[in-house]
């Protein structure tokens, strides 16, 4: 018994070593056929380096030029440098307060950089101190300065996201050239300089460029960690500059989630992706004084109900039946599980979401229906509408379009034969070669047709967004006509036969792309210098007036009611407080919006009067463009929507007036009889404003 024992064990033993042999031997094949490359040739070693340096070079270059670009046609549209200070800070557009205070909005204390995003100026700022650059330059140009630098870096990280895919830098003067081409649809830089998005798309196509390469599969682990690092920095940065960022980075998330579930990529990079996310987002939280709308944001409910549905994922041999359902209970968990984890997030997380956005989403679906000004009235605003004809036709002229349309159907069908494959349990190889003709298997490839769908689908309600769409459009047109691996696609599919069909993708990938090079060229080179020769004038002595009236004729202590967008400008041209701010993220400025929007509106000089102390006002400014206004959208002019909010108007087969003893205020302040000019003095006006002091000692003598 004792050596029929010992020679079981002694077995057992002969079995364990010669499995560990035969593992140790088929890891050092591995490691044989892929770790120990043969070293190529000096002559191969310096093409790379040099296809990389110019590459480097080109895209740095491209991002130079266009800000330099954008220096000069700013400078020739506005006439900037030859303006008093009171015109460029008219023609800038923008806030600069930064501090916490209650000298901004009469009967509020704000927390101005939360509420109004102003975390870009105020790092601005410190730079401006820190560089010593107040010596040297203008408050305004540093600012413009950086942030025209900032589009550089826009366009510089579009050139190497199109070269990473494609495999050459020719494809990222394609994207460039129709950024710039396409720069009214691509970017709204020009119209005003300080929106949020100027500041924080740069950093998030930088993110993009570093998940594009991250993805690859070819890339080493310095690779990786410098990926990683970078799409840390730049998720991390993009979420401070932009109180939405968010949303974008959870349409993002929800793109590797459907990677993943398709089995495209490898989950632990996924999942690494989904650290940095978290880490984001608790960093911002505690940076962005505890701000709540990032706990109770739709990312962090993806995040999480993600890595929790990891850990209860059960290791299952893949191509198996068994594998096909859990990815199925895998899919429909986490959606669940999202869901469930936001709602308890927002019972228990005292937040100030954007509610108003909800409201207005439901009421621009046809699922609701109101009189409320607000809703109306950002209905009718152009950036929130479906896109015009115009937009597509601007694409299509620039060739834009077709070619994109071609590349997404290309590499969306290639995609869905490779899930179709995955699903059946066919084997697929590891390392795709341009001769399987195979794009569809690039893990970098079908996030970008992803999420490029996703951000598609939005621009196609909401014309805004089209900013966040469009310039992936130019990348993702530009590297599908410069890649080699998607003409080879086509042409198996085709079944080429007669050329070649590896040879004849190289030569379309060199011909095509140069081809509509030099028709952009021949057709839209001219446009820019011509633009960029001719001087164009900005001239608006009305406001000007009445900014130089304020600053010398009005006290210091005074407070200033009208429209939001004009108070604005006042807060930034001369520093005196004003009722009321163009803020949509807070219903309590919602509502003094609508409140002083009430000065067009069919009410007694008594109901005007009374709203406008509540807010401690003491002077009330008309605007002549909102009291005449006609606009080719009728129905959609702040005094029809007013009407419709008070109910001075019902809107059946024909606009119907209901009765009113009062006439339109801004009409009847302007006549100078009584009651009015007992509530209310002029004391200023010109052509296109009337400026009224609110009495404080009413007199009912007529």
């Amino acid at each position: 018994m004792a050596e029929e024992e010992g020679a079981t064990v002694e077995l057992r033993q002969r079995k364990k070593l010669k499995s560990s042999e035969n593992k140790e031997s088929v890891k050092e094949e591995k490691i044989s056929d892929t770790s120990i490359p043969e070293r190529a040739p000096k002559h191969v070693l310096f093409q790379r380096f040099a296809k990389i340096f110019i590459g480097c070079l080109a895209a740095v270059t491209s991002g130079m030029m266009y800000a330099l670009y954008l220096s000069a046609y700013h400078e020739r549209k506005f006439w900037f440098s030859n303006r008093q200070e009171l015109e460029r800070e008219i023609t800038f557009q923008g806030v600069y307060e930064l501090t916490h205070n209650n000298k901004t909005v009469s009967l509020k204390t704000i927390n101005a950089v939360q509420q109004m995003s102003l975390y870009p100026e105020l790092i601005a700022s410190v730079l401006y101190q820190a560089t010593g650059s107040n010596e040297i330059i203008e408050p305004v140009y540093f600012y413009i300065g950086i942030v025209f630098g900032l589009q550089g870096i826009y366009v510089t990280a579009l050139f190497v996201t199109s070269w990473l895919m494609s495999g050459t830098w020719l494809a990222g003067m394609l994207t460039v050239a129709w950024f710039i081409i396409n720069r009214v649809d691509t970017t709204r830089i020009e119209y005003s300089i300080p929106l949020r998005e100027n500041w924080a798309l740069p950093y998030f196509a930088c993110q993009i460029a570093a998940l594009t390469g991250y993805l690859k599969s070819n890339l080493n682990t310095y690779g990786e960690r410098f990926c990683c690092l970078l799409m840390s920095a730049s998720t991390y940065t993009f979420m401070m500059m932009w109180e939405y960022s968010h949303y974008l980075l959870f349409l993002q998330a929800a793109s590797l989630f459907l990677l993943d579930s398709f089995s495209l990529e490898q989950s632990d990079k996924v999942h690494e992706v989904y650290k940095i996310y978290i880490f984001s987002l608790f960093l911002g939280y505690l940076l962005q004084f505890e701000n709540s709308a990032l706990l109770v944001s739709p990312l962090l409910s993806l995040v999480v109900a993600l890595i929790l549905a990891k850990c209860l994922q059960l290791n299952v041999k893949k191509g198996t039946c068994i594998a096909k359902i859990m990815k199925v209970i895998n899919f429909y968990l986490v959606c669940t599980l999202t869901v469930t984890l936001n709602i308890i997030m927002k019972m228990f997380v005292p937040h100030k979401e954007n509610g108003h956005m909800l409201k207005f989403l439901e009421v621009k679906f046809g699922l609701n229906m109101t009189k409320n000004f607000t809703m109306n009235w950002l209905l009718c605003q152009e950036s929130l509408q479906a896109p015009s004809q115009d937009f597509f036709l601007r694409l299509t002229q620039s060739s834009l379009l077709p070619f994109y349309i071609l590349v997404l159907i290309i590499c969306f069908l290639s995609m869905m034969q490779v899930i179709f494959r995955r699903i059946k349990g066919k084997s697929l190889k590891e390392t795709i070669t341009l001769e399987d003709g195979r794009i569809g298997g690039r893990p970098e490839i079908i996030y970008h047709v992803i999420h490029t769908i996703l951000l598609g689908s939005l621009a196609m309600v909401i014309e805004g967004l089209k900013y966040l769409w469009t310039p992936y459009v130019c990348m993702l047109a530009a590297f599908g006509v410069c890649s080699p691996e998607l003409w080879v696609t086509l042409f198996k599919w085709l079944r080429l036969r007669t050329v070649h069909p590896v040879l004849l993708a190289l030569i379309l990938s060199m011909a095509v792309p140069t081809i509509i090079g030099l028709s952009l060229w021949k057709e839209f080179f001219p446009r820019l210098m011509t633009e960029l020769m001719e001087l164009q004038e900005f001239y608006d002595p009305d406001t000007v007036e009445l900014m130089t009236w304020i600053k010398r004729q009005a006290p210091v202590a005074a407070v200033f009611a009208g429209s939001p967008q004009l108070m604005g400008a006042i807060k930034l041209c001369t520093g005196w407080m004003v009722t009321s701010l163009p803020l949509y993220n807070d219903d309590d400025l919602l509502r003094r919006n609508e409140n002083i929007y009430q000065i067009y509106s069919k009410r007694s000089a008594e109901d005007i009067y009374k709203i406008l102390t509540s807010y401690k006002a003491n002077y009330l400014i008309v605007e002549d463009a909102i009291c005449n206004e006609v606009g080719t959208m009728r129905g959609c002019r702040v005094k029809d929507l007013l009407d419709i909010a008070n109910g001075h108007v019902v809107c059946e087969e024909g606009d119907k007036l209901t009765y009113s003893k009062y006439g339109r205020f801004c009409h009847e302040v302007k006549i100078n009889y009584s009651p009015y000019v007992n509530y209310f003095t002029r004391v200023y006006w010109n052509r296109s404003y009337f400026v009224y002091k609110i009495n404080t000692v009413i007199s009912f003598q007529s």
